[in-house]
């Protein structure tokens, strides 16, 4: 597999342009195509509001922070892609964000999305927006930290394996990164040997596999112990000197709430690197 079509999602927050430029690097890396969407969120009137001249201010607003919003996606993809030399499009959509983007992302290989700042003011975007992407299209969801990145992502990958079908997918959806790291780290943590799970030799079985593909590949065991799983990803991520980390996600859809398993969720809240989710 190859990415030919990259998808980033471009709203109004600071740290878009910046995610737009690892977008472009990963495009020009890849050899893809890569596309920039928008999407104008729909006008939500409040339901004690009567119509009239309240109605139209309320629109007039929403009209105005519409567009604003838009100029600063728009100038972020342009100052993102500027001097990349990659192929390129501008795409806008009206409607539910998290709608939007799911439907665009079955069309491409891989989307690019930020992840959410929780000291950012307030955003029609959604804070469990990868996630859900995630979890309703099968594509994988690179998620760029708010805080920004310091070096292209995939020089050392730290791949988490539970021998489960999610991480099997994780592991596929990553191989374009695989193959061209310099080194692949198969964490895995608190392993049980199984016949539907990990082998006698846990982590030996996935590496042998990526190893036919030309990956450059080691084995880490870890334990738990009384730490989160996710912070033992973290934690390890860190020790390594990791730029990406790539991880099937566990959870399901709430009321329109997407409620994780704990070390997704752990590490969604708390990365600091890039970290390709699938589900």
């Amino acid at each position: 597999m190859a990415y030919r079509t990259i998808l980033v999602h471009c709203d109004a927050d600071r740290t878009t342009q910046s995610r737009v430029a690892t977008a472009a690097e990963l495009a020009q890396r890849f050899k893809a195509h890569l596309a920039g969407l928008h999407v104008r969120a729909r006008f939500e009137a409040p339901v004690f509001t009567d119509a009239g001249a309240a109605m139209d201010l309320l629109y007039r607003a929403y009209e105005e922070r519409s567009k604003a919003d838009e100029a600063a996606a728009t100038a972020a993809f342009n100052q993102g892609i500027a001097h990349k030399g990659v192929s390129s499009e501008w795409r806008t959509a009206d409607g539910a964000i998290d709608q939007e983007l799911v439907v665009q992302t079955r069309y491409a290989d891989l989307v690019v999305i930020g992840q959410h700042d929780g000291a950012a003011p307030v955003t029609t975007t959604p804070a469990s927006l990868p996630e859900t992407v995630a979890m309703a299209t099968g594509r994988p969801v690179l998620v760029v930290p708010h805080i920004g990145v310091t070096k292209p992502p995939g020089g050392t990958v730290l791949l988490c394996w539970n021998a489960s079908r999610e991480a099997a997918r994780a592991a596929a959806d990553a191989l374009p990164f695989l193959t061209a790291a310099q080194k692949v780290i198969v964490l895995v943590i608190d392993p049980e040997s199984s016949p539907t799970g990990h082998g006698p030799e846990p982590g030996a079985d996935v590496a042998g596999w990526l190893a036919r593909h030309g990956v450059k590949v080691t084995v880490q065991r870890d334990s738990a112990a009384d730490s989160d799983v996710g912070n033992v990803i973290l934690s390890r991520a860190a020790d390594f000197g990791v730029d990406l980390i790539a991880m099937g996600i566990y959870g399901h859809s709430r009321l329109r709430e997407m409620v994780l398993g704990g070390a997704s969720r752990t590490v969604l809240a708390s990365m600091t690197a890039p970290v390709l989710i699938s589900h």
